[in-house]
């Protein structure tokens, strides 16, 4: 349902404004006609639902993954139907993310620009930081430098800082009539000279194709830009990823399945090894160390042909599971084999407990998994399919140990402590007793709206809540 909402932009009303009065595409159907018939991945589409500035679906903008003439791409697209594409703070760090990957995995970046800049009344939260907007621009010129290619289509507004998006890709687009590109726009030309001035002449497709030079071609229509992005692509000479077609196995047991499978808590006993069975090539699994440290779940498979180690959790890290943990780790370090990382992991409760000999050790062999998933230099990554608890999140690769994706079943939790682990019963003859429970009562509450999975998404602590039968392919 919250996908489907997404879908929809800013509603019914603005697409049809943006669709007759304006005479634009909707994003979606300009993707159709930018993509190759496959599917895309769309990255974080919960981005910026329901955050206190106002519902702002997809904030603004769509990004992701996709193939262009044959050739993956790293897309940005920004919605003009939610609030006329204006950037708040969750669609830069929406933009910032997508660089990211293309950074990572040096891929071709697309932007569709339709925007009017950023929303002013967060000026303080979009624009002084190193990780606000005008890191958006540095990331361009470092991408330039690596010889990872950029283009970008000019298909509406494009207004102050935003306008220097298409001028430093290596090659724009501008469409006629509907791209203008200025730094300020008629009403800021009015105030500050008493000039009126057209969009069109201040910064129109051919002014820009003709005078000034911005953009480097023009197209009289949308359908016409898009053709001409991809006759671009076609001639980038850039395909870092030549693809063989891997025959594989589909896994013995349905897909479906995992939604059966899917933990509604840590506490469950499910062993991890049935949900494995219906992601791996033909449920093969070739275990690591099996009868040790058995709360961790380590060894190789293949996803879609594709050789991968998984780490996976069985329940509470223990000692023998973190020494586990790191020896494989670094094997697959090693060997220069991707890992992925299957979450589910166990909070320590909120009260204190008695500090035994196996606890203290723990900490130290935890601490040498850290540092192997850390420094391990391959591809990581890392599905939340239960609970994402406090440290035991750090040494399965949780989004502060930066995996190249990390994505979350819509069941999973994220938090430091699991709040129904806090005790509502205070201590007899506690003079506060009632305010000390009321306070308590909200912060659980507090908690378990913070754990979601749509929680965590909406801020982009993650690449996306994904359909647990949708695992493999993603």
């Amino acid at each position: 349902e919250l996908l489907e909402k997404v879908s929809k932009g800013g509603g019914e009303n603005a697409i049809l404004r943006h669709t007759q009065r304006n005479k634009k595409l909707f994003v979606r159907e300009r993707l159709k006609l930018l993509l190759d018939d496959e599917p895309f991945l769309e990255l974080s589409p919960l981005a910026g639902l329901s955050l206190p500035y106002g519902d702002v679906p997809a904030a603004g903008c769509l990004t992701g993954i996709g193939k262009i003439c044959g050739v993956w791409c790293v897309f940005t697209a920004n919605d003009a139907t939610v609030k006329g594409g204006t950037i708040y703070p969750i669609g830069v760090k929406k933009q910032l993310r997508a660089q990211e990957i293309a950074l990572q995995n040096r891929l071709c970046s697309v932007y569709l620009v339709d925007s009017g800049g950023a929303f002013l009344p967060l000026q303080s939260e979009l624009f002084p930081d190193k990780l606000h907007g005008g890191r958006v621009f540095y990331n361009e010129a470092i991408m330039s430098a690596m010889r990872i290619p950029q283009v970008a289509v000019v298909c509406g507004s494009c207004v102050a800082g935003g306008a220097y998006l298409p001028t430093m890709a290596e090659e724009a687009v501008i469409i006629d009539k509907i791209g203008t590109l200025f730094l300020a726009g008629p009403p800021l030309v009015k105030a500050a000279t008493g000039e009126d001035v057209c969009p069109e002449d201040l910064g129109g497709a051919r002014l820009h194709s003709k005078v000034s030079g911005c953009s480097d071609h023009f197209a009289s229509s949308e359908k016409e830009a898009y053709e001409c992005i991809r006759n671009v692509i076609s001639t980038l000479n850039y395909d870092p990823l030549p693809e063989e077609v891997v025959e594989h196995d589909s896994p013995l047991f349905s897909s479906d399945e995992l939604l059966g499978l899917a933990p509604r808590d840590y506490r469950c006993t499910l062993p991890v090894k049935l949900i494995l069975s219906r992601l791996m090539d033909g449920s093969r699994f070739q275990e690591f160390k099996a009868n040790y440290g058995t709360t961790l779940v380590t060894g190789f498979g293949h996803v879609e042909g594709h050789l991968v180690g998984v780490v996976a959790n069985n329940g509470e890290l223990s000692h023998d599971a973190s020494l586990k943990g790191s020896h494989f780790v670094q094997l697959c370090s090693q060997r220069s084999i991707p890992i992925l990382f299957f979450q589910n992991t166990a909070p320590h409760t909120a009260q204190p407990t008695s500090i035994s000999q196996a606890h203290s050790n723990r900490l130290k062999a935890q601490a040498s998994m850290m540092a192997a998933v850390a420094c391990a230099a391959v591809p990581k990554i890392t599905i939340v399919i239960g609970g994402c608890y406090g440290n035991e999140s750090y040494v399965m690769c949780g989004r502060s140990f930066s995996p190249n994706f990390l994505f979350l079943w819509p069941n999973a939790r994220v938090a430091l402590v699991d709040p129904r682990h806090f005790s509502t019963v205070p201590q007899a003859g506690d003079s506060d007793c009632t305010g000390d429970e009321s306070e308590l009562k909200h912060l659980k509450e507090k908690l378990e709206e913070e754990s979601s999975a749509f929680y965590s998404s909406a801020r982009l602590w993650d690449d996306g809540v994904i359909l647990p039968q949708n695992t493999r392919k993603v």
